[in-house]
């Protein structure tokens, strides 16, 4: 890694400064020989810090844990959890497996993504709400449900999912 004035590889100083911080507590749980299975909660860190595991972070992460970059970028791209590419500030996800589509969510995406004017995947144009579609979040009992920034909601209606999104800044 190399610093510039703007940080390390053009990430902020005082960023990659709380990078390192909140990675050295995560890596008192790992032997020192074994730090790079710390790959995933180092891009989790570096996600919420610089607002996605960019090339830069992804960099950062693997120099912290004397790895590679190229390992990783596997991490980053094959776990949904971890944002390559910029999103927005909010990240509304929607299950449309089986249980969930039976119980209405293929409507609601449908309304979701007429109401933002996106198509899954994208972002409002305001940068406030980023829509996905995924396979599956775990409430088959509770469907139809969707994940908004890491929390979830189920039993889904239009009427909630309008108060959920209400709710957002």
């Amino acid at each position: 890694m190399t610093n510039h004035p703007g940080g390390v590889d053009g990430l902020p100083e005082e960023l990659v400064a709380k990078f390192d911080r909140e990675l050295a507590e995560v890596l008192k749980r790992y032997p020192p020989d074994r730090k790079g299975s710390a790959m995933i909660p180092a891009l989790r860190i570096g996600q919420r810090l610089f607002g996605h595991a960019s090339p830069a972070v992804q960099a950062l992460a693997a120099d912290r844990l004397g790895t590679s970059p190229s390992r990783a970028e596997e991490v980053a791209t094959f776990y949904v959890m971890l944002e390559t590419h910029p999103t927005g500030r909010h990240l509304v996800e929607v299950c449309t497996n089986v249980s969930c589509s039976l119980s209405g969510a293929d409507q609601l995406y449908a309304e979701l993504r007429r109401r933002l004017g996106v198509e899954g995947g994208g972002t409002t144009a305001d940068g406030r709400i980023t829509l996905r579609e995924v396979e599956c979040l775990g409430s088959c009992g509770t469907a139809p449900a969707m994940l908004v920034d890491e929390e979830m909601h189920e039993q889904l209606t239009p009427q909630k999912v309008d108060r959920i999104l209400g709710e957002l800044k």
